[in-house]
């Protein structure tokens, strides 16, 4: 009867065991990530859409309430970076996980500095960026993303004033 037992509750520990992998930072979501992040450094907006459902909600720096189509989100993206002379993330700062919630759910965690120039100055901005993406077979369909630009628009807003100051014209006689 202890063997039975001891069988039994030794099936029970064997079969009972998941191999069920809930974090890792090598996967293949993670590598479709890092690919559509590399086709946004890259601009290759047609490859950048591939990676994503068509159905995809993107928000970014707003609640989903507010989320954008991708067809929305990549124009956002190209008017973002017009007056830029370039941006990208720094490599050795970006790191990449999955995760898989205890609903089911696949997730991959993006953290990485953004860095840009603006062109009217050249001056160097860095942006710590956090994005986090849902996946379903192996497509984005959910997109957040949080960061601070404030520095950015500030900028912009001062060269726009300044351009403005020179360009009032003057008072006709």
């Amino acid at each position: 009867m202890k063997k039975i037992m001891l069988f039994v509750l030794l099936i029970a520990a064997i079969t009972g065991c998941k191999n069920e992998v809930r974090y890792t930072q090598n996967s293949p979501e993670t590598e479709t990530y890092k690919k559509a992040i590399k086709d946004y450094e890259m601009g290759n907006w047609e490859s950048f859409a591939t990676h994503f459902a068509d159905t995809a909600k993107i928000v970014y720096n707003t609640t989903e309430k507010n989320a954008m189509t991708l067809v929305q989100a990549i124009s956002q993206n190209k008017e973002d970076i017009a007056n830029l002379s370039s941006y990208n993330y720094v490599a050795e700062e970006s790191e990449y996980e999955m995760v898989v919630t205890d609903k089911g759910e696949t997730w991959v965690n993006f953290w990485g500095l953004w860095q840009d120039r603006l062109k009217a100055n050249n001056q160097l901005y860095e942006i710590p960026v956090h994005l986090t993406a849902q996946f379903i077979d192996g497509k984005i369909v959910k997109e957040f993303g949080y960061w601070d630009n404030a520095q950015i628009v500030l900028a912009i807003q001062e060269i726009e004033a300044a351009a403005k100051m020179t360009e009032a014209p003057s008072e006709e006689k």
